[in-house]
């Protein structure tokens, strides 16, 4: 994806961002990784950079038990210079909940073509580049004027923990266009060729090739209204009825239209060359404000095979309006969070419309370290519980006879004037974030909705929050919202609320984590 003048954007001119936005109090308790005098904000169960700053994640490969996990990474973010732009950094993970850092793997600047921004990693079991059979190669965005953008091939022989540059070349060059980056790489086995997608302004164009290193054109899907189409995905999965679907994905900006800001999708039917979407206008996997860049990724069983009904996905919590803004920079150091890692299901909705449905990764119920029940509870007006945390995630099932809205107060302050709200309210689900410190200095992007249909009179809540983010899964993961927050570390209080009725809160369950 784009870097907003790429390396002017990554200097150094982070240290001290947040200081203007966030004032503090005390904090109740310190993480190691904090500066001496300060407390931490580095996420306890949510996957943060070690140091310095990261955005996109890269497609993760599945190799020998485990996942191999890329992603945009700065190493002199914090102190600017002439270094600045992005690498590809390295974690590996047999879980996706704990990871295991393992160092730069695509450098940057050690050819004139400079930086490493987006583009997918695929594993060559063929040997169609000429590298091995196995090799790891790794299609990737570079601007070498810092302007005209062009693909670029790197490989791998040890298993994607170090490359090296396929010449200085370009294996895909501009042909005289603005946009024209982030290149995803899928395998088409029944045609016995690669696949790209490649996000160009408001258009994803499709390119064939049989060694990964000479590409054609030979189609592109069109797509305005919703902003610079960026990093796209494209993949099939079966429903559980046992439709096979394709989708194809783009992190766009669609708030100029009051639409998201995250990953816009279309299901639909994809031939080797074109996509035929099902309909015009895209769905969206998060109506949050901070869940973009996105990959999709196969979920392997245990043996190794890969499952067709299910599908990871996992995004940057953060935004290019407010990229650089965050406490994590003064006390811990270092500028990037990504959201959980998600089991994505094609399902099948009342009106025969196929969506992707969003849950937490499985494997994050193996990392429960407390569990607090609280069973039933009636509510009317605001109900104050006697629980108190930073990071946890809290679940249940909201049901009445009469009400206009209902939800939660997360990260409550002692007095109750600062918190994060959470619920529906009339014909919508909402995350609002005004009432506490956030990142949004305009004030424009404070409350996300989604659909939600008031006869249904309840609703399932799924919310997963951490010291600076919340993400609320509604309805069995049916829309999603995701947004950063940054609550005082002495806000730790949780709260049931209705609005003009009353409601019981059935089966609140409240769980905490803990990640090495």
């Amino acid at each position: 994806m784009r870097m907003l003048s790429r390396r002017a954007l990554l200097a150094g001119s982070a240290a001290g961002a947040s200081a203007a936005l966030l004032h503090p109090a005390t904090p109740a308790s310190a993480k190691p990784q904090a500066a001496a005098g300060c407390a931490s904000y580095r996420a306890e169960y949510h996957f943060t950079v070690p140091d310095q700053w990261k955005n996109d994640p890269q497609r993760p490969v599945w190799i020998d038990g485990e996942y191999r996990y890329h992603y945009l990474y700065n190493p002199d973010y914090l102190t600017g210079g002439t270094t600045t732009g992005t690498a590809w950094r390295l974690a590996t993970s047999t879980d996706l909940v704990t990871f295991t850092d393992s160092g730069i793997a695509v450098p940057k600047d050690t050819t004139p073509n400079g930086d490493v921004w987006s583009g997918s990693a695929v594993i060559d079991t063929d040997d169609t580049a000429g590298f091995g059979a196995g090799a790891v190669i790794v299609l990737v965005t570079m601007a070498p004027d810092e302007v005209t953008q062009a693909q670029y091939l790197y490989y791998s022989t040890d298993g994607g923990r170090t490359f090296r540059n396929h010449g200085t070349a370009p294996v895909l060059p501009n042909p005289g266009v603005r946009d024209f980056r982030d290149p995803k790489v899928i395998r088409d086995e029944e045609r016995g060729r690669w696949v790209m997608t490649l996000a160009e302004n408001d258009k994803v164009g499709f390119y064939h090739s049989t060694d990964l290193k000479s590409w054609r054109y030979v189609s592109g899907f069109v797509k305005g209204g919703i902003g610079v189409l960026e990093c796209p995905d494209l993949f099939r999965i079966t429903a559980g009825d046992g439709t096979v679907k394709w989708v194809l994905g783009v992190s766009a900006n669609g708030k100029g239209a009051g639409l998201p800001n995250t990953y816009a999708y279309w299901t639909g039917a994809f031939d080797g060359t074109a996509f035929t979407a099902d309909a015009a206008d895209p769905q969206w996997l998060d109506h949050g404000w901070d869940w973009y860049a996105a990959v999709t990724f196969d979920k392997h069983r245990d043996d190794g095979s890969v499952d067709p009904s299910v599908r990871y996905a996992m995004g940057w919590l953060n935004n290019w309006d407010y990229a650089n803004t965050t406490p994590t920079i003064d006390c811990d150091g270092f500028n990037g969070t990504d959201s959980i890692v998600r089991e994505i299901t094609l399902k099948r909705a009342a009106s025969g419309t196929y969506y992707l449905a969003s849950q937490p990764v499985a494997a994050l119920h193996d990392h429960v370290s407390r569990t607090v029940n609280l069973g039933d509870l009636q509510v009317t007006g605001t109900r104050v519980l006697d629980y108190r945390g930073t990071a946890y995630e809290v679940t249940c099932e909201i049901t009445w006879d009469q009400l206009k809205g209902a939800g939660l107060q997360l990260r409550r302050s002692p007095d109750g004037g600062r918190h994060v709200d959470a619920g529906i309210y009339g014909d919508y689900a909402f995350l609002n974030r005004r009432p506490t410190v956030n990142p949004d200095a305009s004030g424009r992007w404070q409350e996300s909705h989604s659909p939600f249909d008031p006869a249904a009179r309840t609703v399932r809540l799924r919310i997963l929050v951490d010291r600076t983010s919340v993400e609320m899964f509604v309805d069995d993961g049916r829309y999603v919202h995701s947004s950063e927050v940054f609550p005082y570390l002495i806000d730790t209080g949780l709260a049931l609320f209705t609005i003009d009725g009353t409601a019981v809160f059935r089966n609140t369950v409240i769980r905490e984590f803990a990640v090495e």
